[in-house]
């Protein structure tokens, strides 16, 4: 079983910027892919950012391309979702999964969710 906790969500204003961060742990971090998804209230929940198992390829939502990076670092377990220039359409409750292999831009893909963290962005 491997466990991840997000933090770092809050009330920001618009065109404001937050750092999620994701901590992993009951496995080998090296081994998954991660992804960012994120839900809105209402809505399904869609996919946001994916880095591969050594942080050499990303992936981004057009709708966020730009504006979010994703990274990692192996050695302290840990993937980050950096977001600059927020807009109020990004608020939603932001997950951080895990995938055992490849990159997917598929929530059904992902074998591990975090518990969400809440990010909301004020006009």
């Amino acid at each position: 079983q491997v466990q991840l906790v997000e933090s770092g969500g809050g009330l920001v204003q618009a065109a404001g910027s937050l750092r999620l961060s994701c901590a992993a742990s009951g496995g080998t971090f090296s081994a998954y892919s991660m992804g960012w998804f994120r839900q809105a209230s209402g809505t399904a929940r869609e996919f946001v950012a994916t880095i591969s198992r050594k942080g050499l390829n990303t992936y981004y939502a057009d709708s966020v391309k730009g504006r979010f990076t994703i990274s990692r670092d192996n050695a302290k377990n840990t993937v980050w979702l950096q977001m600059n220039n927020l807009k109020p359409e990004d608020t939603a409750v932001y997950y951080c999964a895990a995938e055992y292999g490849t990159t997917s831009r598929s929530p059904g893909e992902y074998d591990y969710w975090g518990q969400g963290t809440q990010v909301t962005v004020s006009s």
